[in-house]
């Protein structure tokens, strides 16, 4: 391991240095950074003009210029990092310029990377196993149409559909019976297509998804829900119960008795801990509180788990901790709703909440208050992590479906099928882990292109990240605030190939990263 990650740290090296010069020649001919100064009528313009051609050594030809700026760029190995100053940004240093920007981008493309992954992983080994059913031609559809939308199209439509419009409709947020109609009939066509199985096993998960979406909105009318969202402890409950059964699809199963009454047991423990779970994040205030809670929960799971979970405790605890670790996420939720009101008196917004630009709003920035600081932000990511988010889904359905086709065909899976397996077993224990290899592969590629279309989606929502420093420092010539951001997203793209190397050691077993 030591070895290997001295080679990748060594090939790295190499291609930053050869990727560092090219931009900075590239950058530091394409003009002149005091252009706008040099045509200034203040009499003192040319002492500045002396100050920043010294300070920048723009007297210094680029081939030498660029050794300069890669020996304060070597400073950062040390922790003395010197990127030289951005003239774009008021002559600050490009670090301080840097340091607000990389959280936020990495902030939205975190989010857009794990949402992508796991629900285009989700679809797309969905419609794997329902081969060349309606569900399977839908979705591939659907799927080649985002794929080929331009990200600044999307990211526009987002904006008047998924905020102006419906923020519109969160005023008086009521669903009509004709519209309740079609959602459900939508809805439940999604549910019998993914569920497959015969003509009675269709009929029934339509009528089943039909009568639940009927039965919810119905309840968020009566309620105003989408209005004044709360959870409380029977929200708790239901979404611990629905992250507790897919957890068992993906581990145990159903059919192990103690393992399903300590998994779904799990609701109950949150329930238990919403008091406690009060007090904790009141005295505990900042993102220690949430961990905390999710490490309690968590090793609750776990000790269920090894206390009752018998023969297959080690299976139990897992899938137990799991479900908890989840639910004190949930709580952290809830604890962030009970602050709603507050928040909705803050923000400027008439009506509605997702917000269009920007990514804080200042009056809930001055009032340093965690859980209103939390919801502002997430109302800020909606739109930008929405636009990421349906070009990267598509992708991922399509590499996730041909991937699980692939492996459902090999002779083991044949095999675990011949032995009596159940069909959950085959699917989840044997087929999905090896399918899952071909998207660790595409995941710092995608990360790479993320970047790219978060440089468009940052302009379009005004998100001060990245790709506004990017693209403030290439109109305005500014090569130190440029190779900032090259040496950022650089080093990002490299570990997210080193992380892909060990998800492969991680995966298949085979595979050792030596």
């Amino acid at each position: 391991m030591l070895s290997f990650i001295v080679r990748r740290a060594a090939a790295t090296l190499m291609v930053l240095l050869v990727a560092s010069f090219i931009v900075y020649q590239l950058t530091a001919i394409s003009g002149d950074p005091l252009l706008e100064l040099r045509g200034s009528r203040d009499p003192d313009i040319q002492f500045k003009i002396q100050y920043l051609t010294e300070i920048l050594q723009l007297d210094v030809p680029p081939f030498i210029r660029y050794f300069y700026w890669l020996g304060g760029a070597a400073g950062c190995l040390i922790g003395q990092c010197d990127l030289g100053i951005s003239v774009s940004r008021g002559e600050i240093p490009v670090t301080e310029a840097l340091s607000g920007a990389i959280a936020s981008t990495v902030q939205l493309i975190t989010l857009a990377t794990i949402l992508s992954i796991i629900i285009g992983v989700a679809i797309g080994m969905t419609t794997a196993l329902r081969q060349y059913s309606g569900y399977d031609y839908t979705v591939t559809f659907f799927a080649f149409i985002f794929y080929s939308l331009p990200i600044f199209w999307v990211a526009v439509l987002l904006k008047e559909f998924g905020a102006i419009q419906f923020n519109r409709f969160l005023e008086e947020p009521y669903i009509p019976p004709g519209a309740m109609t079609v959602i459900a009939l939508v809805l439940a066509v999604a549910v019998s297509g993914i569920v497959g199985g015969g003509l009675k096993t269709r009929v029934q998960s339509f009528i089943g998804g039909a009568v639940l979406s009927v039965v919810v909105m119905i309840f968020l009318n009566l309620t105003q829900w989408l209005k004044y969202p709360a959870l409380g402890v029977p929200g708790i409950i239901l979404m611990t119960l629905l992250v507790a059964s897919v957890v068992l699809v993906l581990s145990i199963g159903f059919n192990q008795r103690r393992g399903l009454i300590i998994v779904l047991g799990m609701a109950l423990v949150a329930a238990a801990m919403w008091l406690p779970g009060q007090y904790l994040f009141f005295y505990i205030q900042g993102p220690l509180g949430i961990l905390l809670i999710v490490v309690i929960m968590a090793a609750i799971g776990v000790l269920l788990g090894i206390i009752f979970g018998g023969d297959g405790r080690k299976e139990i605890s897992r899938a137990a901790g799991i479900t908890g670790a989840f639910a004190g996420l949930i709580m952290a939720i809830d604890e962030a709703l009970q602050y709603w009101s507050e928040y909705l008196s803050l923000i400027p917004l008439n009506n509605g909440y997702i917000s269009t630009i920007g990514a804080v709003t200042p009056a809930i920035k001055r009032q340093e208050n965690m859980w209103l600081s939390l919801i502002d932000s997430y109302a800020h990511l909606i739109l930008p992590t929405a636009a990421l988010l349906i070009i990267s889904v598509a992708g991922y359905t399509r590499y996730s479906r041909a991937s699980l086709l692939e492996v459902m065909n090999q002779d083991y899976v044949r095999t675990a099928r011949a032995k009596g397996l159940n069909e959950r077993t085959v699917v989840v224990r044997h087929a999905m882990r090896n399918a899952l290899l071909p998207i660790a592969t595409i995941v710092p590629v995608d990360i790479t292109a993320l970047i790219g279309g978060a440089v468009i989606t940052e302009q379009v929502f005004a998100w001060a990240g990245m790709g506004a420093l990017f693209i403030r420092g290439l109109n305005a010539v500014d090569v130190n605030l440029v190779m900032g951001y090259v040496m950022i997203v650089g080093l990002m793209a490299v570990i997210g190939n080193v992380i892909a190397d060990l998800l492969y050691s991680a995966l298949d077993p085979r595979i050792r990263v030596s």
